[in-house]
């Protein structure tokens, strides 16, 4: 058995211990490739994919049809140590085929008649070694991809335009990006969520992505001002300093034995030490990331479980300006994972002096 799938099946034998289970299953996309590394995607706009992969305390095993079992096998499982079922694709569904090869109780994350709910979010956490380094990459590849799109931009280029642009060079790093924000000066001002639209730049841009390759999500944004407003810099700042304060929380966090309502009280407080006390508000502050875009969100009753080693995406705003990236945190420290070293930086400090980060300024460009 190789290192992912041992690492996967000691996490998975307590996962079953615990609960009096046989077994458990993933057809969600990231659960399925937290599993075995793979991708049973066909449909985007499918919750499930085309394969559900499966631990019953012994093997691995992957149920599918007639349709997709070949290229599975050849493409996106380490097959020496997984068991394919298939069921002929007029016969039967993929909740009746994981039903007809699985010992019960079982569990899945998709409805199987008689199998109990799996919280993957729990399972997933924290991250192993290997998804450490493979988390490094992405974060490195997504920031290179959004940066070298944003030194490109000029005023009147479009959002559409732009986030064209952004797609495309994701895609080429083997790379997608199920969130792609673009918003102009005006937008940017007006909307926490900048959907692109067909609407100039003007004169600054936020460009936030989430991008995900191999089941795990990294997200970051960059600032580029052409002539940006006075008040943009000091917001920018704010909206640093915010994050700053989230990831040293969320370290103290790990290591005390907090919860994301604990870090949810620091994000309040930095508001407050910017004098923004009312903008947390107006957007939601983000939280733990790795198998999804986040596993679960900083808000003011969250009781889930703070780990290390876990990658953390914290976007706070400040209306018009927005600081995020995705960090790894350790016992050791805080790792920015979204950076590349060829974007401007800034250093800044939590409140406590115990996390110093690296954090991206805003860009100037000088319009033509």
């Amino acid at each position: 058995m190789d290192e992912r799938l041992d690492s996967r099946a000691d996490r998975l034998d307590a996962y079953l211990a615990d609960r009096d289970l046989e077994a458990v299953w993933f057809a969600r996309p990231n659960s399925f490739a937290w599993l075995l590394g793979g991708d049973n995607v066909v449909d985007r706009d499918s919750p499930l994919g085309v394969a559900a992969a499966g631990y019953d305390g012994d093997e691995f095993h992957v149920v599918t049809d007639n349709i997709e079992a070949t290229r599975l096998l050849h493409e996106e499982l380490p097959h020496e140590d997984v068991r394919v079922h298939r069921f002929q694709w007029y016969e039967g569904s993929l909740a009746s085929g994981v039903e007809s090869v699985s010992p019960t109780p079982a569990a899945a994350d998709f409805d199987v008649p008689g199998f109990e709910d799996v919280d993957a979010a729990a399972v997933r956490q924290p991250l192993s070694d290997a998804d450490i380094e493979a988390y490094r990459e992405l974060g490195r590849d997504a920031a290179s991809a959004v940066e070298r799109v944003c030194r490109e931009l000029a005023p009147g280029d479009t959002e559409h335009e732009v986030a064209s642009g952004l797609k495309v060079t994701l895609s080429a790093m083997g790379i997608e990006a199920p969130v792609v924000l673009v918003g102009g000066g005006r937008r940017a001002q007006n909307y926490r969520h900048y959907t692109p639209k067909q609407e100039e730049l003007g004169d600054y841009a936020l460009v936030s992505v989430t991008a995900q390759r191999g089941g795990l999500y990294a997200s970051c944004t960059r600032t580029v001002a052409f002539d940006a407003p006075e008040w943009l810099e000091t917001r920018h700042e704010g909206a640093m300093q915010v994050e700053t304060e989230a990831l040293a929380a969320t370290r103290k966090a790990a290591a005390e034995g907090g919860t994301a309502g604990d870090v949810f009280d620091a994000i309040r407080d930095a508001y407050d030490s910017v004098g923004e006390s009312e903008e947390w508000l107006n957007h939601h502050q983000g939280g733990a990331a790795g198998f999804a875009g986040r596993e679960w969100f900083a808000t003011p009753d969250a009781d889930d479980e703070v780990h290390a080693p876990m990658g953390y995406a914290y976007n706070p705003t400040i209306q018009g300006a927005k600081s995020e990236g995705t960090a790894l945190v350790t016992d050791e420290g805080v790792e920015p994972l979204t950076m590349t070293g060829r974007w401007p930086t800034r250093t800044v400090t939590d409140a406590d002096e115990t996390v110093e980060l690296e954090r991206p300024e805003i860009l100037h460009i000088e319009p033509e």
